[in-house]
């Protein structure tokens, strides 16, 4: 056998070899990288990656792939991102300030009766005659008056006795239809403004069945 042949032999060997190899390649199936029993892809941005498996991250990636859930931790605030950026308007805090009335010293003239006040009440707080007053004001003794008449206070007498009707400084526990001219009529020798201001309240402040009111 010629050297030629031998060659020609060898090279169609080699290429059957070669068509072999390459059909047995493209049919046989590639094998996955065995991987741990029961092993599932890890979400990305999930903080379980340590305890994969658990139902807690089971839950968490059945949400995450529904949209439920943002796998991106959430930024939890700190100092640094509470300070207001450069230019940004902060509306201060202000704290109301309650006016509380002063008592007008020495007896006025003439005083406009309140709800819960009567003649006799007044005689007693400015120290005057009950009957003086009634007399200057021409009105009797029991006479039902209404809030906002105006009375004239007689400049000279006294009261006769006792003016208070209640000892104090004391508190006083608000009843049903109560006011703080009511009250202070209550005590006898209590001016409402004094209640006012020993209670951090004005003339017109609301009072409420049950609250405590200091009497100075």
């Amino acid at each position: 056998m010629s050297k030629k042949v031998i060659i020609i032999i060898a090279l169609a060997m080699a290429a059957t070899l070669l068509f072999a190899a390459c059909e047995r390649s493209a049919g046989q199936p590639i094998l996955a990288t065995p991987t741990e029993e029961g092993a599932k892809t890890l979400p990305t941005g999930i903080s379980l990656v340590q305890a994969w498996g658990t139902s807690t991250a089971v839950a968490l990636q059945t949400a995450a792939a529904q949209g439920l859930v943002s796998p991106t931790p959430t930024e939890t605030p700190n100092s640094l991102t509470l300070v207001p950026p450069p230019g940004a308007v902060t509306t201060p805090v202000t704290t109301p300030v309650i006016v509380v009335p002063t008592l007008t010293p020495g007896r006025p003239s003439t005083y406009s009766l309140q709800q819960g006040e009567f003649p006799y009440c007044i005689a007693r707080r400015f120290n005057v005659d009950p009957n003086a007053l009634l007399a200057a004001n021409g009105l009797t003794s029991g006479q039902i008056v209404q809030p906002g008449l105006l009375l004239t206070i007689p400049a000279s007498g006294s009261f006769p006795g006792a003016r208070a009707l209640s000892p104090h400084p004391a508190t006083y526990t608000v009843q049903v239809d109560d006011t703080i001219y009511k009250v202070a009529c209550h005590f006898g020798d209590v001016d409402p403004t004094s209640i006012a201001a020993a209670n951090g309240i004005t003339l017109t402040t609301p009072i409420t069945t049950g609250q405590i009111l200091n009497i100075p």
